[in-house]
């Protein structure tokens, strides 16, 4: 095969794939589809040197690897839009423009707050105006590829039915508010750290090297621009975007206006509507529609000509403090929200807004029964900006969250290190769901198969009310088999066999499944690595418990109180009861040779996996960590070790290879 045969073949096994996986309309038989393939693999096995990360053959249900830091020159640069801040400079432009063309009209746009990208069409071999390459930003002159990540957004089209050998169209990226949350709820019940706001991560869901994982977040994403491309969508850049969208190419919010009172008016209609948008805006772009006029108009080289960006002014108002309303999330934090009366920003009625913490609130200093200063800006998320001190009524005092969980009644404690007040009871049902889902994940008890779907289920219908209940779960086997809730009864048998099999775990497991606050898998196994019996860590002081390595005085205070709650206490005895090992037994080979020595692995080890090294440390009374520091004796450097290498050698950590590790052990 001749490499423009090679190279057609990949183009129609690409169109192929579009209509298999994302149009969901095949045109040819799997079988018929499974043939090319094989033609394929066959001219890559003869000439691996034609082999590239976006050859079919390398992708995954049409999913490819993105390449790390492949810098891309932009064919026409990516600039920034000047903002303005006053209508009356958004007037005095329109006069500007129309002093030297007096016919000039003008787009008015939402300006979407996420991130911009250029796609390149060209012609393939088909005869399909195929996407070649999706390029960030980046300085504006140049950008990084990031093609593979854009063909799983689902507005971004890989091919485009138009009569035109090539076209360039610039547009932002955004995220949802609903995907945002729903991200957010997920890092939630993992207790991982959540995204700020939703340009923050959609620009890193777009940059992230697994193209499944920004297929499995959720990105869109408008056009706004014709980089390049033919006469009929550049002559009238309004009448371009009506052509694209006739096509199927998703168009950012556009309206064409004549004279300044238009153009202020869907200013406004704009403004309006952000409390609508499912998406945030940080302002209003107003471009010349005759795009030939735009280069009269340019003011730096950092600036797109014939462009300005109107940046709403941050609405506020006051109103009064009816409440202060409690809730729980899953992490067990206690979340403060203000009840406000009602007023109206940005077009949408507001009657709550999250107070955060009790630091923010006593920042603030804001009681209920105060006048309140609320606004909004580009975000749509209200949020008080200050209180009116001078209208505070008599009898008024700073609001103190309670020390009681709103929820289950009890205690709620300052979370070490932050601002946050958590509710101390694991069983609390706030967040039960979360205590599961860690109780049974790999780092814990490690029930593989017990999804989070399936906790959410188990514990919503009652069957999960505390860690122990889950060993109970076959009691119950009929029912779940009936309601289906695991499926049906082979699934069902399988997790309960699973969960049975469990009880035979490490101690270590257990005692990190607890879920005790600043307790981890290192400090557990620390702890039954010393003690051996869970029983006997019940007995322990605060006292004895410092004296354990990787065992501070918060962390012993934390064990001690959940090993002497009366509730965690029946919930130990029936874990014992139904036969959960709580002895940690002595492991062949085992020796305190690595005992107090910290180390850190990185690269690729010539014969052991990360994993297997690390069992091997610890067998040696080692401890592992992730990062480098000071605390680091040993840094553990196989094949292309990158950062932590580097880090090592300015710290002056020592680095051993596989062959050194080995040595130590058998020393």
């Amino acid at each position: 095969m001749e490499l423009n045969e090679y190279k057609k073949l990949i183009d129609t096994i690409d169109y192929h794939m579009d209509r298999y996986y994302n149009q969901n309309e095949p045109e040819i038989s799997d079988f018929e589809y499974d043939q090319l393939m094989l033609q394929l693999k066959e001219a890559e096995k003869a000439h691996p040197e034609w082999v590239t990360p976006d050859s079919p053959t390398q992708k995954i249900g049409g999913v490819a690897m993105r390449e790390a830091g492949v810098k891309v020159t932009h064919d026409v640069p990516m600039l920034s839009i000047e903002d303005v801040f006053d209508k009356a400079d958004v007037v005095a432009w329109i006069d500007k423009v129309k002093t030297v063309h007096p016919d000039a009209n003008f787009s008015v746009e939402a300006k979407i707050d996420g991130l911009s990208m250029t796609l390149r069409y060209e012609r393939d071999s088909m005869g399909k105006l195929k996407l070649t390459l999706a390029e960030t930003r980046g300085d504006g002159l140049i950008g990084e590829d990031v093609t593979a990540n854009a063909l799983v957004i689902p507005d971004v089209k890989q091919y485009l039915d138009l009569p035109y050998d090539s076209l360039q169209l610039r547009g932002e990226v955004y995220m949802s508010h609903e995907d945002f949350e729903r991200f957010n709820s997920e890092q939630e019940l993992k207790g991982a750290k959540l995204a700020a706001n939703p340009r923050n991560l959609a620009a890193g869901t777009l940059r992230q090297l697994d193209a499944k994982i920004t297929k499995e977040r959720g990105l869109k994403m408008f056009v706004f621009n014709v980089q390049q491309g033919p006469e009929e969508l550049t002559l009238s850049h309004c009448d371009g975007m009506d052509i694209l969208e006739a096509h199927g190419v998703p168009t950012v919010f556009h309206k064409k206006c004549e004279k300044a009172e238009e153009v202020l008016a869907v200013i406004d209609e704009i403004g309006n509507l952000r409390g609508e948008f499912p998406f945030d805006i940080d302002g209003a772009v107003v471009k010349i529609d005759q795009v030939a006029y735009r280069n009269d108009f340019s003011t730096s080289a950092k600036y797109s000509s014939g462009h300005v960006a109107y940046k709403y002014p941050p609405e506020e108002k006051e109103t009064k403090l009816l409440d202060v309303e409690l809730s729980v999330g899953r992490t067990g934090r206690v979340n403060p929200t203000a009840i406000f009366e009602p007023i109206r920003l940005c077009g949408t009625t507001v009657s709550r807004a999250t107070l955060h913490n009790q630091d923010f609130i006593d920042d603030l200093d804001i009681g209920i029964g105060d006048t309140i200063v609320v606004y909004k800006s580009g975000e749509i998320i209200p949020k008080v900006k200050e209180v009116v001190h001078a209208k505070r009524p008599a009898g008024v005092a700073t609001y103190k969250i309670p020390s009681v969980c709103p929820v289950c009644g009890g205690e709620v404690s300052r979370d070490a290190d932050t601002a946050d007040m958590k509710c101390t009871n694991p069983s609390c049902p706030a967040q039960l769901v979360r205590h599961i889902i860690n109780f049974v994940s790999r780092d814990a008890m490690d029930i593989k198969g017990f999804g989070d779907v399936y906790v959410e289920d188990l514990v919503q219908q009652g069957y999960i009310k505390d860690i122990a209940d889950v060993f109970a779960l076959k009691e119950h086997r009929e029912e779940l088999i009936e309601k289906g809730i695991i499926g049906k009864e082979k699934n069902t048998d399988k997790l309960l066999g699973v969960i049975e099999e469990a009880k035979n775990n490490d101690a270590y497991r257990l005692f990190t499944g607890f879920g005790i606050p600043n307790v981890g898998k290192a400090a557990a196994k620390a702890l039954l690595g010393q003690f051996k019996d869970i029983q006997k860590i019940m007995a322990l002081t605060e006292e004895e418990l410092v004296q354990v390595n990787d065992i501070g005085e918060i962390s012993a205070k934390s064990i001690f109180d959940y090993l002497h709650n009366p509730v965690n206490v029946e919930i130990i005895e029936r874990l014992k009861a139904y036969g959960v090992n709580m002895v940690e037994e002595e492991k062949e080979g085992a020796t305190d040779k690595f005992a107090g020595l910290t180390f850190v692995i990185t690269g690729t080890l010539p014969t052991m996996g990360r994993k297997e090294a690390q069992e091997l440390i610890e067998l040696n009374g080692g401890k592992c960590s992730g990062s480098v520091s000071k605390k680091t004796n040993y840094l553990v450097a196989g094949e292309a070790a990158g950062s932590k290498l580097d880090k090592a050698n300015a710290l002056g950590v020592a680095v051993i290879s596989e062959e050194q590790l080995l040595e130590m052990v058998n020393a």
